[in-house]
């Protein structure tokens, strides 16, 4: 659950950001910025400090440089994903693709490309905080084999299968994993586009890399299905994209 917040003028909610940035005139930009539209925003100009920060003021979405002097990125995303699931967006260099995927398996929600624009940057902000408030009534979505629960972001076995795992205990998902399924899961029924998931989950660069839908759809039926190479519940329309069916 996202921390309180402090009312700021006329009881308006703050959106508390963390900038973790080793960059002067990235960190001076951004809070000039953030501020002028009246987030609060919190920097730091290493991963030891970020993490920190994350505890000390509980931001309620986080903008990380890849590149920091006294630790990697995706070590600051492992340490904050230990205990919270704050928005984490993520500023890369042009040429560092496979540490964005890196960033993103770790847990990063979002990734902007630097030198970026700031609309952009401010409307993955505003999209990456709305997809983090707490929705009132999420469903929870039963299956003969499994039960997927959006608003506790967890899957739990409602059967025996596979491999004899006991009704009711949790399936180990990893963040990419828990994201694919989540959109298939919120179109049940419904044909979603190869470059519709690409596009949510990885951003537009990827829209054509259709073999890491394969892979990752791959390892959730290994997770979820009794039958993986017979698949009930996580179907594909060659070609077309994939389908959730409960």
């Amino acid at each position: 659950m996202p921390p309180d917040h402090d009312p700021g003028l006329g009881g308006a909610i703050v959106t508390r950001v963390l900038v973790v940035d080793d960059e002067p005139s990235i960190l001076r930009a951004l809070r000039i910025n953030l501020s002028a539209r009246e987030y609060d925003v919190t920097t730091a100009v290493d991963g030891t400090t970020g993490l920190a920060a994350v505890a000390r003021d509980r931001p309620d979405v986080i903008i990380l440089d890849l590149g920091l002097p006294d630790m990697d990125g995706t070590e600051v995303i492992h340490g904050v994903r230990g205990w919270t699931s704050i928005p984490i967006i993520v500023l890369s260099a042009w040429g560092q693709e496979s540490q964005k995927v890196a960033a993103l398996d770790a847990g990063a929600d979002d990734y902007v490309t630097k030198p970026f624009g700031m609309d952009e940057l401010l409307a993955r902000l505003r999209a990456a905080v709305r997809r983090a408030a707490p929705a009132p009534d999420e469903p929870v979505v039963v299956t003969a084999d499994f039960t997927v629960d959006l608003a506790a972001k967890q899957v739990v076995r409602s059967g025996g299968s596979p491999a004899g795992a006991p009704a009711g205990a949790p399936v180990r998902l990893t963040p990419t994993e828990w994201q694919l399924l989540e959109i298939l899961v919120r179109n049940s029924g419904r044909l979603v586009s190869q470059k519709q998931l690409l596009r949510e989950i990885w951003g537009p660069s990827y829209e054509t890399e259709s073999n890491y839908l394969r892979v990752y759809l791959a390892q959730l039926r290994r997770k979820l299905e009794p039958e993986p190479s017979r698949p009930r519940y996580l179907l594909t329309e060659p070609g077309m994209g994939y389908r959730f069916r409960p």
